[in-house]
């Protein structure tokens, strides 16, 4: 798939379910979003580092949070 492909993607993604009210399923569209955009590897390296902060270390920072399907 193209880079141009997996940006329609995303885009499709996010026309299709982002006004569905409800912020565990905006975030589901969000990290569906995300995994159009990277490859596997990428979307498992980003959700395994999602907890750490801006200097790498966990400090408030949650796990990823992959919401609820609409």
């Amino acid at each position: 798939m193209t880079d141009a492909e997996k940006i329609q993607a995303a885009i499709d993604l996010a026309v299709q379910y982002g006004s569905i009210d409800g912020a565990h399923h905006k975030q589901w569209v969000i990290d569906q979003m995300l995994r159009r955009l990277m490859s596997d590897a990428e979307y498992d390296k980003f959700v395994s580092e999602s907890d750490k902060g801006p200097n790498g270390e966990a400090d408030y920072y949650m796990p990823w949070d992959k919401g609820i399907a609409p």
